[in-house]
């Protein structure tokens, strides 16, 4: 079992910046790789960005420039960096994570809203 905790959301301008954080606990050895997904009003799930533990990256084409996801394996911690926010990029942000068995596991989400 893998166990998320995200943090860092809140309410920003347009144009500002917001640091989200997410922190694995229990069985981080089967991690092989985590990532940042984003769900607004009526909207599906979608993925903002995702990291493997050698450090690969991956984001979506709206996100690509402004954000930046990162990890710490010493603190087994993810973390998504968003710069010139929009107020379309306002949506609740959920950490996720696939072990090698792959088995999906999911933090509470975090509400990040940005106002025009």
């Amino acid at each position: 079992q893998v166990q998320l905790v995200e943090s860092g959301g809140g309410l920003v301008q347009a144009g500002r910046s917001l640091r989200l954080s997410c922190a694995a606990s229990g069985n981080i050895f089967s991690i092989s790789v985590m990532g940042w997904y984003r769900q607004a009003p009526g909207k599906q799930r979608e993925l903002v960005a995702t990291i493997t533990r050698g450090g690969s990256t991956n984001y979506a084409d709206s996100v690509k420039g402004r954000f930046t996801i990162s990890n710490d394996n010493a603190k087994n911690t993810v973390y998504l960096q968003m710069n010139s926010l929009k107020p379309e990029d306002t949506a609740v942000y959920y950490c996720h994570t696939i072990s090698v068995y792959g088995n999906d596991y999911w933090g509470q989400g975090t509400q990040v809203t940005v106002s025009s």
